[in-house]
């Protein structure tokens, strides 16, 4: 049994070891052939070295050597990319006053036409009022995206959507988001942006335009300053140095959560406090479509005393989103009538 647990490790070790060469082997033309002869020499070794030690530490080097390999192919921010991410965010502090550079705004007319420009937003810090959370889903409901999005002032919103990065014609696949395929970007934009494409132009599972909730934490003025601060910082961050992104370690939503431990570090409130407590480890946060549960469970959202449910049934935007033929007043529409608004 022992022996069979050993086998099965090597076996997923050396086929994890092939798709890493499959996908990440620079130059392109190289890959089948160096993920082939790969597992071609793990099979040889299975076949041919017959002691199970002797058997488990070649199949061990050869996977050490593609690991050490892999873990040193480095990201790059200097790369032909696809229209809607070509430049990332940056920012500077002056006091209150945060200049953000490379403001993303999309003029949307399908999913795939669309003309962007680039702008610089000044947010005054003094002026951030609080966080919500919109949760998306395209297609299972244990998978979604979220966006965290701060309200500046009575009318304005700066939203964060933590993506891949892609090239020019470069395909989403969810296999390669486990490799080094995709860059990590974090898109500032308005909600008429970000919101509005996702509601009216992107393919749901079942209808055009993907299922969008809209929820209010419980975070106030003070906290919501800290955690925006914490993003500025990760943007400039990834300014400066490109990084990968990763389906697992480093996504839409594991990132989120280690902004707020980096706002937890700049937060006065002792450690044991309800607040603190969102930083727990949390499956969910990898099955993130169950994501908005855990928050309303853990007391993040406000809730008008609503089950879980009812806050959920009235948190759909997607109709409201959908009435506007042009998306002015959207953050404004989307927010009427909802709870904690």
């Amino acid at each position: 049994m022992f022996t069979i647990a050993i086998d099965v490790g090597l076996a997923l070790s050396a086929t994890w070891a092939a798709a890493a060469i499959y996908f990440d082997m620079r130059p392109r033309f190289l890959r089948i052939p160096a993920a082939v002869l790969y597992a071609a020499l793990v099979v040889g070794a299975f076949l041919a070295i017959h002691p199970v030690w002797s058997r488990s530490l070649a199949c061990f080097a050869g996977f050490a050597a593609v690991l050490l390999w892999w873990i040193r192919i480095k990201p790059s921010n200097a790369r032909v990319w696809q229209a809607d991410v070509a430049q990332t965010a940056w920012a500077e502090i002056d006091g209150d006053r945060v200049t953000i550079h490379n403001y993303r705004r999309c003029e949307y007319r399908a999913e795939f036409d669309y003309t962007c420009a680039w702008e610089t937003k000044v947010v005054q810090l003094s002026e951030i009022r609080g966080i919500d959370l919109f949760v998306t889903y395209w297609g299972s409901r244990w998978i979604a995206h979220p966006i965290t999005s701060f309200q500046i002032g009575e009318r304005d919103h700066v939203a964060f959507s933590i993506e891949l990065r892609k090239q020019k014609h470069e395909r989403y696949s969810p296999i390669r988001g486990f490799f080094r395929s995709y860059g990590l970007i974090y898109t500032v934009a308005p909600e008429a942006d970000l919101v509005r494409l996702r509601t009216n132009f992107r393919k749901g599972a079942r209808r055009l335009g993907e299922d969008v909730y809209l929820y209010r934490t419980v975070a106030g003025p003070d906290w919501s300053r800290l955690l925006f601060l914490a993003y500025i910082r990760r943007i400039n961050e990834l300014h400066r140095q490109a990084e990968w992104y990763n389906a697992i370690t480093s996504n839409c939503t594991t990132n989120i959560f280690s902004e707020r431990a980096a706002a937890d570090r700049f937060d006065p409130v002792p450690a044991g406090s309800e607040r603190k407590v969102l930083n727990r480890v949390d499956w969910r946060i990898l099955l993130n479509g169950k994501g908005d549960k855990m928050e309303y469970q853990r007391g993040d959202l406000v809730t008008g005393g609503l089950s879980f449910r009812d806050l959920r049934a009235q948190a759909y935007i997607n109709p409201v989103a959908r009435a506007l033929p042009d998306g002015t007043g959207i953050s404004e529409r989307i927010r009427e009538s909802r709870v904690g608004f």
